[in-house]
Formats: structure tokens, C-alpha cells, sequence
């Protein structure tokens, strides 16, 4: 199941993200509320924050290490598909419901829509775009071709990238634990029958290797 990330244990902090970038305007209280920042009050108040202005992190992103700016309220999701061009993990509800957006952090489905980019500094994040080694597709892809585990498509990276999440962790989950890992994902044309199958095919043949 896919998880709203929480506080990151690596990376910049929020402090020093807001340090990095500087001061301007307008957003201030906006950025306080967004990121949880204490402001306190007073002459020695720290400066306004500019929302727009970025500061610079580094990914660690389907195995190549990366450095990208970002704003400050920018997610993860966003630097993906608009920096990078990974446009696999889908910005569909954008509100952390449907799962379109999932990669793995740090070994995790996490919904990329629902994290700050900055808070992904120093992570390894895989998308569905690296799956695929040397052409062969991953064991998850192939049994969603094998089980026709997708009809529209547009669900399918997000359903396939949390089965791979749940599979490293578990290789041989029963109908329940398949069904709780992929709880986080929707589809919308109902294909959850199939889906559950690839997932259950997938593991079978990780399992044999």
C-alpha cells in the first residue's frame, strides 16, 4: 500500500531548504503553514519566503545520481515528469488518493504527489522508467502484459510500481497480502481481478529466479 511519505531522516531539512532560498514578498505564511516552519515574530524574524525561488537537490533516480532545483513547494512529482521527463508516474487526482503517482523511495511506494521534492534530497527513488534492464522488462511488467493486468493504462505504472514495493518486501504474499499492497491504487475500470493475477504471477516468478 502506498504511504503518505513522513518526515524525511535524510536529505536538507526544511530550515535549511528555506535558508537555501532565500528571501522575498509574498508566500511567507503560505510556506509556513505548507512546511510546517516556525516564524517567530519580532525584529529578529527571519525573512519572507519566495515560493518561486529554488535551491538545488539531489536525487539518486532510477540509479543515476541527479541534481535538480526545486521551489519550495514543489513535489517530487513535479520535478519527475517536468524536470527530468520521467512522465511514467501519473499526476492524476494530485491529492494522494488514487495512487497514478507512485515510485519507490528508499524502497517504499510512496505517492510522489504528496511529497516535497526537497524532502526527497539525497533518496534513491525508482520510477517505472527503470525497471527495464537491457531492454528485458521487470517480472511485474511482464505479468501485467501475461495477465492483462491493465485496460486503460493510465493506472497501470502506479499499480505496477507499488507490486514491485510489496513483492522485494514479501515474495510470496497470500490473496490478502496482495490486496492490502495494492489498496493505495485505484482503477477505474474495475480490472482489480487481473490485476491481483499479474501480481500473484509476478511473485511466482521472482520467486523461481
Amino acid at each position: 500500500m502506498s504511504e503518505i511519505p513522513k518526515k524525511p531522516k535524510k536529505g536538507v531539512s526544511r530550515r535549511a531548504f528555506l535558508q537555501q532560498i532565500g528571501g522575498g514578498a509574498a508566500g511567507a505564511s503560505v510556506a509556513s503553514r505548507l512546511l510546517g516552519v516556525e516564524r517567530p515574530a519580532g525584529p529578529d524574524a527571519p525573512a519572507d519566503i519566495d515560493l518561486a525561488a529554488r535551491a538545488a537537490i539531489t536525487l539518486i533516480v532510477n540509479g543515476k545520481k541527479t541534481t535538480v532545483e526545486a521551489a519550495a513547494d514543489e513535489t517530487l512529482l513535479t520535478v519527475l515528469r517536468d524536470r527530468l521527463g520521467l512522465t511514467g508516474a501519473k499526476r492524476v487526482c494530485d491529492r494522494g488518493e488514487c495512487g497514478g503517482c507512485t515510485v519507490i523511495l528508499d524502497g517504499r511506494a510512496v505517492y510522489a504527489c504528496q511529497m516535497l521534492a526537497f524532502q526527497a534530497d539525497g533518496a534513491d527513488v525508482r520510477t517505472i522508467e527503470g525497471l527495464a534492464v537491457d531492454g528485458k522488462l521487470h517480472p511485474v511488467q511482464q505479468a501485467f502484459i501475461d495477465h492483462d493486468g491493465y485496460q486503460c493504462g493510465y493506472c497501470t505504472p502506479g499499480f505496477i510500481m507499488a507490486a514491485v514495493a510489496l513483492l522485494e518486501k514479501t515474495g510470496r504474499p497470500s490473496p490478502e497480502e496482495i490486496r492490502a499492497g495494492m489498496a493505495g491504487n485505484l482503477c477505474r475500470c474495475g480490472n482489480y481481478q487481473k490485476i491481483f493475477a499479474a501480481v500473484d504471477g509476478a511473485a511466482e516468478t521472482m520467486r523461481r529466479g
